[in-house]
């Protein structure tokens, strides 16, 4: 099975009839556009009416067809030729990016592979960092307290409505907005 088989069956048909009719449509229509302006310059300077003025009208559109069918025709060939002449030229350019471009893509690279490692510990495991609301400092996932400012890091205050537990400086519980009592 060959690729245009693929495609539609009857492409190789509709082509070759394209490939036909089309150049015929154009030179029919030029054909009648040569009559009409020949009709129009041959009486140029005389009192006598043109003859076949009204060729144009109908050459033009049929050139137009024709010229549209012929490009539809041979538009595969055409494409697959620029492709040829084209596709090298593209990979020589990019190729040439590409080796121009290899120390920022590797430092990039090691940059992005830097910040990842700087999440993991010794044994490459992922370690969660706190970052504390007050300060900014960061801290262990496992601290309660803040090593820079002391600042509570976990919910510890717990409401007495709704047993929500909210952050030790709350003034109103997170879940159900009620007024802490101040102490």
């Amino acid at each position: 099975m060959t690729e245009e088989d693929k495609i539609d069956p009857r492409h190789a048909g509709t082509r070759k009839v394209l490939r036909i009719v089309g150049p015929l449509t154009l030179l029919v229509g030029l054909g009648f556009l040569a009559a009409g302006l020949w009709g129009f310059f041959s009486r140029w300077g005389t009192l006598a009416p043109a003859r076949f003025t009204w060729c144009p009208f109908v050459g033009m559109p049929l050139a137009f067809l024709g010229g549209v069918m012929t490009m539809a025709g041979f538009a595969g060939a055409v494409f697959r030729y620029q492709a040829a002449e084209l596709t090298p030229v593209g990979k020589d350019a990019f190729n040439y990016l590409a080796s121009g471009t290899r120390e920022g893509v590797r430092s990039v690279a090691s940059a992005i592979g830097d910040g990842l490692r700087q999440g993991e510990d010794a044994a490459g495991c992922a370690v969660t960092v706190l970052r504390c609301r007050k300060c900014n400092a960061e801290n262990d996932a496992e601290a309660e307290f803040c090593d820079e400012c002391g600042e509570a890091l976990v919910k510890s205050k717990r409401c007495d409505a709704c047993d929500e537990l909210n952050d030790a400086a709350a003034k109103f519980c997170d879940r159900c907005g009620r007024p802490f009592v101040q102490s």
